[in-house]
């Protein structure tokens, strides 16, 4: 009797942000479940079962949860500002799924790299 796979099929929106962010220098860590796209050691989307994670910043993230199929995050029964999950039918195309990868662009951009000898450096102390 053949044993049942345990691979799992890969997250189509994984190849869709890899391609949406184009020649950009970026990282892939697995977090929150998916997959989360980093650009200087800094959180910019990541994928999941409910659909897109996206990185807003706090300013502007009343006006990025009140567009359609975008809500809070929540962690722990909490929201988190800054943080919204699109669902699927907000990124169903490529032109709403670059409208989302902008946005976050925007707001990483806004960010200093994340300096990976500080953070290893403090982990040892």
């Amino acid at each position: 009797m053949a044993k049942p796979s345990t691979s799992v099929a890969p997250d189509p929106m994984v190849e869709r942000l890899r391609a949406g962010l184009g020649g950009r220098a970026f990282t892939e860590q697995k977090m929150f479940g998916g997959t989360c796209f980093m650009i200087d050691g800094n959180m910019l989307v990541g994928t999941s079962k409910r659909g897109l994670l996206v990185r807003v910043g706090k300013d502007a993230h009343a006006a990025a949860a009140a567009r359609p199929h975008a809500r809070p995050m929540e962690m722990g029964g909490r929201s988190m500002e800054g943080y919204l999950h699109v669902g699927p039918e907000g990124t169903a195309s490529e032109a709403e799924l670059a409208f989302w990868l902008d946005l976050a662009l925007a707001f990483v951009q806004t960010k200093p790299p994340k300096d990976k000898s500080a953070k290893v450096a403090k982990k040892r102390a």
